[in-house]
């Protein structure tokens, strides 16, 4: 055959140039490769006939000549008829003809479930699992093998001795092997197997074993027993019955073999008595136990023998991993079930070559080990022939579609988003408390109980100087209790963390003193307002505000998310900034000494020596001006080293279920309690040192702070006027807009795809509830409480799901979020209770909350696309990390759109600095929407879509317009920012015919002009590109 004579030259052009080019067994798709089918098992469907079963019309013989991934794709097209020839999941164990002592053996060596194993050199432990790396020419031997060796398909047989038997006849008879050694070659056969667990356990060295180690031993020691090897016998075989009876195998290692597994044994090795080298490659009907033939007491479906005169094991050994990479290979193991002659089993090796990415010899080391990937891209496609394009879909419709799925969208009925949330959250609502049966959400709710505790009574300290004491730490707590408790039980989306924010803070100032100029009462006055908020939120939801939102893209969302976690991180720091102001190092002389009882005979010296807390206990007395306060001076610097300890703690312990001790559910309880774990370190060590540090307050009773105000805010009060609840409707206005900016923003970045929540979203539903809980708190007094955005990423990190990885070497992959309510109400349940919990919450260092915030500041930044190209501005381009905007945007272009961003977070910044300006801060963010809708004049719609989302245009574009959406017109902005990456001028998307045309020209781009029809142009892309070749 042509592909024969092909393979055979390839493999005499690499006999002959000595070291050879080695191959990574990992697929990578080949460039004329088209999307897969949906992935059923239908046939694949021909392009020629347009989508119909070509496996209907064409024979096997007429694809002969095609590509080998073409006869692949038809192999596996095929209808399977029975059930002999579906594929299962397969485990693959490689054992080598050895010889131990005066016995001969099958030893085994390595092992593959999705990545390789290997025995050790020094022969008592397994390797770290790792990508095979195979040579180019053991895969081209293996070939020749499968093209001149023997192929038995389908064998009827359930032992190694029928097995045995029937290949040493199927030899013979075809010639391949001499009968005068075919009893020999049967003898090396049904040798015994040597597992590596057997070799382990026989050790008994005095050696201090891993926890692991140990752990394992003792799950298996009641179900190994000796292997048939124990047995003192001449020979024994591996299909009697007492093997099997005998032979348990690794049963530890079962629970890493998928469900339903087969086996592919691999036996190569060599021997005397063969003059030239002999391979079979077997297929059973049905998979058998064949005694201790594999290391786990799984099926064998496939044997692949190869044996050869002496001088050859190293060879033997390559072509032995190549087989065994083969079958792990998920298109080839496929073929293998499915192949019913022997060109089909060729045909998926070539498909493989055809697959295989080959490194250069002298560019890399092939005894490096190279870790498994992150993420292993799909094969569907090797397996589904190239289909017909699909029609192109309408991005415009496709993002509304989205958008409605999401409640992003107008119902075009009163209250029609907030019924479209009740009927997409309810059937959820069960499973909501169902699926917080974890111990990560118990720790998720330790964790965000310390974190909300501290920002709700710093705030009340904060919000009792604003409001002359009307509200404080206690009725911060009383407000979280009564939010948290009622967001968690009917809310959209509870894991969302309701808390204070700044904004919310200066627009109470601002109503105080207002207030307080005119002579009101100041809690009727705010409880009118709140009612007007909660009124005004109320039409909001009846007329779907909500669907607004979609224009709240990454651009202002990360803004928002970046801003708040500077503060968080900026807050931190100044906290113990001010510690070290009001605790000074340098205090000077301290005015206290420890002098003896006055009957006592001892001297002053000897009593000086005493501290200020160790003075009493000697019976002494301290004198002196400053003895009523312990010495502070060091306080600062223990607060710096609780802070710091805090933070990179809990930091390090986060990554803890990435490292390499311990077993995996410790290390996954260690990352779960990590924040817990610092926080009670801390604690511990401030204590056993006895520095006086600030500790956290709580409010020891359940009372209003002004004994004048009780929990429930008469409407009406003599101080005010008439007609001072009407005109609450002018500030409930500003502070509208202010709440509904904070909490959508901060939905939209916990709603975010990136998150892959699956119970839906709840915008309209959230506002609504947010309405009912602000008027109760207006009602009793309390603070407003909005959705909090960093609390709620780092809710939303903490309840991160992941794979539980079965197979050595797979990364675990993420899944999605545990999206329950349990969390979110125990936290605020707790809150509630802080009162109870006085005597131990005190003695919680304030540095110490400092340090979570420092680590929760710092853990929101992880993960925004803006934080990594700020970085990036910094980064020589060889040390940038391969992110996809990179690959798909100049570097010029993503750093002009960061400049752009970072100029608008500057201004925020300055913003929400100045008491004067901040309470326009919710304003600004709409401002941001409006800058973000404006950068469609300076980039690209492809450009935005990569580096941001695409907003939904106001009105729906023209066909013609939305063939070239993505690579259209230069913007006219475009014109002046060359140094950016603009190009100077280019033609509109009319003349795209004309400037194909004029590509040929080697003075085309002299012709270009600049026709700017529209304040909306594109940068032509497409154009430029080929003019310049």
């Amino acid at each position: 055959m042509p592909q024969q004579t092909k393979s055979q030259a390839q493999l005499k052009h690499f006999h002959g140039n000595g070291r050879m080019p080695n191959v990574i067994a990992t697929n990578s798709s080949r460039p004329w490769n088209m999307n897969s089918s949906s992935g059923d098992d239908e046939a694949p469907k021909d392009p020629r006939t347009g989508g119909e079963d070509f496996t209907q019309q064409f024979t096997e013989n007429d694809f002969e000549a095609t590509p080998p991934a073409q006869r692949v794709q038809f192999i596996l097209g095929e209808d399977v008829d029975d059930g002999s020839h579906v594929s299962h999941p397969l485990f693959s164990e490689m054992g080598m003809l050895v010889k131990e002592g005066d016995e001969i053996e099958w030893k085994e060596t390595a092992r593959w479930i999705k990545f390789e194993e290997d025995v050790e050199e020094g022969g008592n432990r397994w390797s770290k699992p790792h990508v095979a790396t195979l040579s180019l020419h053991s895969l081209f031997e293996l070939r020749g093998l499968l093209a001149n060796g023997s192929v038995m398909l389908d064998m009827e047989a359930n032992n190694l001795e029928v097995v045995a038997d029937l290949v040493c006849d199927q030899m013979v008879s075809s010639g391949t092997l001499p009968a005068g050694v075919k009893d020999k070659v049967k003898d090396a056969l049904l040798r015994r197997h040597r597992h590596q667990h057997e070799y382990a356990k026989k050790t008994r060295l005095p050696i201090i074993r891993s926890l692991a180690d140990m752990r394992n031993q003792s799950s298996s020691k009641k179900d190994m027993v000796k292997s048939p090897s124990s047995q003192s016998m001449a020979r024994q075989t591996s299909g009697t019955e007492l093997a099997e009876q005998q032979h348990k195998g690794n049963t530890h290692f079962m629970r890493k073999i998928p469900p339903g597994a087969e086996a592919s044994n691999i036996l190569v090795g060599e021997v005397d008595f063969l003059e030239r080298q002999l391979s079979c490659f077997i297929r059973l009907s049905q998979a058998a136990v064949m005694g201790d033939l594999t290391e786990v007491p799984v099926p064998t479906r496939f044997i692949f023998i190869l044996l050869g005169p002496p001088g050859s094991q190293s060879n033997f050994h390559e072509i032995g991993r190549a087989m065994a990479t083969l079958m792990s290979d998920e298109i080839f193991h496929e073929v293998a079930y499915r192949a019913r002659k022997r060109d089909h089993l060729l045909a998926g090796v070539d498909e493989f070559l055809d697959a295989v990415t080959v490194l250069p010899p002298g560019e890399w080391d092939p005894t490096i080990r190279i870790e498994p990937p992150a993420a292993i891209p799909s094969q569907e496609v090797r397996k589904r022939p190239p289909e017909l394009p699909k029609e192109e879909i309408d991005e415009e419709e496709e993002e509304q579609r989205l958008r409605e799925e999401s409640g992003l969208s107008r119902s075009g009925r009163l209250f029609g988003g907030l019924i479209n949330d009740f009927k997409r959250k309810i059937p959820w609502y069960l499973s909501d408390y169902k699926d917080a049966l974890s111990m990560q959400c118990v720790a998720s709710w330790i964790f965000l109980y310390f974190a909300c505790l501290s920002p709700i009574i710093t705030f009340g300290g904060l919000l009792s100087e604003a409001t002359g004491k009307n509200m404080a730490a206690m009725e911060s707590l009383v407000s979280g209790f009564v939010c948290g408790m009622g967001y968690g039980f009917f809310s959209g989306q509870p894991l969302t963390i309701l808390g204070s924010t700044g904004p919310v803070l200066v627009f109470e100032s601002i109503v105080y003193e207002f207030s307080m100029a005119q002579g009101w009462d100041y809690m009727t006055f705010r409880f009118w307002i709140g009612m007007w908020v909660a009124v005004i939120c109320v039409v909001l939801v009846a007329i779907d505000a909500s669907a607004l939102v979609c224009y709240i893209t990454r651009f202002t969302e990360e803004n928002f998310a970046t801003l708040i976690a500077v503060i968080f991180v900026y807050k931190a720091i100044e906290n113990v900034v001010v510690i070290g102001k009001t605790f000074p190092v340098n205090q000077g002389i301290y005015d206290c000494i420890c002098t003896p009882p006055l009957q006592s005979n001892a001297s002053v010296l000897e009593f000086a020596k005493y501290k200020w807390d160790s003075c009493e206990s000697y019976n002494g007395t301290l004198v002196g001006h400053d003895c009523g306060t312990p010495p502070t001076e060091n306080v600062f610097l223990m607060s710096v080293v609780l802070c710091t300890g805090t933070f990179i703690l809990s930091t390090i312990l986060k990554e803890f279920k990435n490292a390499l001790f311990f077993p995996s559910i410790v290390r996954q309880y260690i990352s779960d309690f990590s924040v817990l774990i610092a926080i009670f370190a801390m604690t511990f060590f401030d204590y056993s040192l006895g520095v006086p540090t600030q500790k956290l307050e709580v409010p020891h009773e359940l009372k209003p702070t002004l004994n004048t105000r009780g929990w429930l805010i008469p409407p009406f009060t003599e101080k005010n006027p008439w007609w001072s609840p009407i005109i609450a409707v002018f500030p409930a206005m500003l502070g509208t807009i202010l709440i509904f900016m904070d909490q959508q923003i901060t939905a939209v970045i916990v709603n975010r795809k990136e998150n892959k929540l699956k119970k839906g979203c709840g915008y309209h539903l959230d506002l609504f509830v947010l309405s009912g809980l602000i008027a109760i708190c207006s009602m009793m007094g309390l603070p407003w409480f909005v959705a909090a955005t960093v609390l709620s990423i780092n809710h939303v990190n903490s309840l991160k799901l992941e794979s539980e990885c079965s197979a050595p070497g797979e990364k675990p992959q993420f899944l999605g979020v545990r999206e329950q309510r349990v969390t979110h109400i125990m936290i605020f349940l707790t809150i509630g209770g802080s009162v109870l919990l006085t005597p131990l919450l005190g003695n919680i260092p304030m540095p110490v909350l400092f340090g979570v915030f420092l680590y929760m500041g710092v853990a929101s930044l992880k993960g925004l696309q803006f934080f990594d190209r700020i970085l990036i501005m910094f980064m020589p381009a060889k040390y940038q990390p391969d992110y996809m905007f990179l690959r798909q945007v100049p570097i010029k272009r993503v750093h002009l759109f960061t400049i752009i961003q970072l100029a608008c977070l500057i201004i925020l910044w300055l913003i929400k600095s100045f008491p004067q300006t901040s309470i326009l801060f919710p304003l600004m963010l709409v401002v941001m929407i409006g800058i973000r809708k404006s950068l469609d004049f300076v980039f690209t719609r492809r450009e935005l879509k990569i580096l941001d989302d695409i907003m939904p245009e106001m009105t729906k574009r023209a066909a013609a317009d939305d063939l070239h959406q993505l690579d259209a017109e230069v913007g006219f902005c475009q014109k002046y920012l060359p140094f950016f990456g603009g190009r100077g001028k280019r033609e509109p998307k009319g003349s795209l015919d004309a400037g194909l045309d004029g590509a040929a020209n080697p003075n085309a781009g002299a012709q270009i002009k600049c026709n700017i029809s529209n304040a909306n142009e594109k940068e032509f892309e497409a154009q430029s590109s080929l003019l310049k070749k």
